[in-house]
């Protein structure tokens, strides 16, 4: 395994080693297309990303959690390689993400298990409810949506600015928002940070806040449960976190990464494995109705 300072020395190639290694599928989205990437063998796991993200939000998990898992990791509609949905909503979004699982598992190799992080867990939601016969279970990490008071992330200038000037403000933008610890704000996060924004394309926050998690859990027929940062910034407290998901499902599963913020799995990534993990080897609850 690549170590962290290895991933650091070279962030490029580190990146372009790791991608190289998946197998990349591509199914219909809008007019065009939406890209996958596939690695490792083992009970299937789809990972979804966050807003202004692309499958390199899950860079720091995808080689230990490969040795477990057929992970299948999204660029979501009009985010990274991906095209735009068909409609921006959650109903062309999920229609694109029903239509891609659909043709990598086929019927039989459906449901499976799912694991959203921030607007992916809101998006992972959606599709859930509408789409029901592809998921086994979900796993949201450091979801908004549940209208929950919201943290203020602290996002300053970086247009303009070069050197280490500007390697200064990239760093205080994801100490703003994304991490906690300044070491965790390294040359890895920081080369991955302006490119997978430029190229998101979808405005998500009409598509999480206030509420609209909240809204859709209801319909949601599979067990849901939850990782948190400790010090998540901008969906801070996981107790009023927790509370919320457990109004609408009283057995979920919340596990808190201690010492990690919104980007948790990132972060921490042995501790948030670990969490995820314990979720996935529970026996599935039997929801009501």
């Amino acid at each position: 395994m690549i170590s962290v300072a290895e991933q650091n020395a070279d962030p490029v190639a580190f990146l372009a080693e790791l991608e190289a290694r998946a197998e990349r599928v591509e199914t219909p989205c809008g007019e065009g297309t939406m890209v996958w990437r596939i690695w490792g063998e083992g009970s299937p796991l789809v990972l979804a990303h966050g807003a202004q993200g692309s499958w390199t939000h899950w860079v720091r998990n995808l080689e230990r959690l490969s040795r477990r898992h057929r992970l299948i990791v999204a660029d979501l509609p009009g985010h990274g390689q991906s095209a735009m949905p068909e409609t921006q909503d959650h109903e062309g979004i999920s229609k694109a993400l029903a239509q891609g699982l659909d043709e990598i598992f086929g019927s039989e190799g459906l449901p499976v298990d799912l694991c959203g992080f921030s607007f992916g867990g809101v998006a992972l939601a959606h599709l859930a409810a509408l789409y029901p016969h592809v998921v086994r279970r979900l796993v949201i990490v450091g979801c908004g949506g549940l209208d929950t008071p919201i943290g203020h992330p602290r996002l300053g200038r970086v247009s303009g600015l070069v050197g280490e000037e500007r390697r200064a403000a990239l760093k205080a933008n994801l100490l703003g928002l994304m991490l906690h610890h300044p070491d965790s704000a390294d040359d890895l996060a920081i080369h991955m940070l302006l490119p997978t924004a430029k190229a998101a394309r979808l405005n998500a926050s009409q598509l999480v806040l206030p509420d609209r998690l909240a809204k859709i859990l209801p319909r949601v027929r599979v067990p849901v449960d939850a990782i948190w940062g400790e010090l998540d910034l901008p969906h801070p407290d996981p107790a009023a976190q927790e509370a919320v998901l457990r109004a609408i499902q009283p057995e979920t599963i919340f596990k808190v990464i201690e010492g990690a913020g919104h980007w948790a799995m990132y972060e921490r990534p042995e501790p948030f494995e670990a969490a995820l993990e314990e979720i996935l080897a529970t026996p599935l609850r039997t929801m009501p109705g």
